[in-house]
């Protein structure tokens, strides 16, 4: 009884619906949520969007960020004096050295909630390229089954995820790697929410997750293994999208709440693959 009362208290803090919001919702809808735990998605170039994962963050108020893009070293590198000079703190940061866009355009990210812990939830390169070929469990440790990794995908969702993986590589990923790719995105996603839990027990109050809006999908990713792993918890999950003007965004999307925006401006990706 006590277990059935948790879970109507658990499901009815979450959001009644997925649905498509504007950023002027979301102060709103947060405030509605009270989540301990907000998954932010991103396209990581669009400055769109870290400007709506800024405002969310403001509105938020948590006590920690978590960014998929810090190892655990660089974020706690961070100092309330590198906070207050941007170009300091991504310098300090190896931010662009790592291959993330400029810094300039995460930097209200920060600056929204300036007193919150930074946490860093990057794994080793080591351990992401272990992933590609030895077992998850063995990989992630202890907590594995927790998160769900001794378990394989269905065969149709692997072959499916393979098939992702291959086109969001323009094709050109030869094929024998792909399951290798599909286990080390496991793998990270793991990570992240694995994470995410740790801080929320440590700082005893919110946190919001800042990642790709493919580690925010409810049906797979950090959300999911976040309910997997404490069911308990109030999580929300927003994933940020781009469309062209007029062009069709689906409605079944896998996130409590998303966003759509114009494109940003950048080069064919698949030229770096010819």
């Amino acid at each position: 009884m006590k277990k059935l009362a948790t879970l109507l208290t658990f499901l009815a803090a979450l959001p009644a619906a997925a649905e498509e919001i504007t950023p002027a919702d979301l102060p709103a809808k947060l405030a509605e949520a009270r989540p301990e735990i907000a998954v932010l998605g991103e396209i990581h170039d669009n400055p769109a969007h870290h400007l709506n994962q800024a405002a969310a963050v403001a509105a938020m108020r948590p006590r920690a960020l978590v960014f998929e893009m810090l190892t655990p070293d660089q974020a706690a590198k961070v100092t309330p004096a590198l906070r207050a000079d941007p170009a300091a703190l991504g310098a300090a940061l190896g931010w662009e050295a790592a291959g993330w866009p400029d810094f300039e355009i995460y930097a209200p990210i920060f600056a929204a909630a300036p007193e919150a812990l930074i946490v860093g939830a990057a794994l080793p390169r080591e351990e992401v390229r272990r992933a590609m070929t030895e077992p998850l469990a063995r990989v992630f440790g202890p907590d594995a089954a927790l998160y769900g990794l001794e378990t394989p995908y269905p065969p149709a969702e692997q072959a499916a995820l393979e098939a992702e993986t291959q086109a969001d590589h323009c094709g050109a990923l030869p094929e024998e790697i792909l399951p290798g790719m599909v286990a080390a995105q496991r793998l990270r996603d793991a990570a992240f929410a694995r994470t995410a839990v740790r801080t929320l027990k440590a700082v005893s109050g919110p946190v919001a997750v800042i990642t790709g809006s493919g580690h925010a999908r409810n049906d797979r990713a950090v959300p999911a293994m976040i309910a997997r792993a404490v069911p308990s918890l109030r999580v929300v999950s927003l994933g940020q999208l781009e469309a062209a003007p007029g062009e069709a965004v689906g409605p079944d999307l896998p996130y409590d709440w998303w966003i759509v925006t114009p494109p940003t401006p950048r080069e064919d990706p698949c030229k770096a693959f010819q």
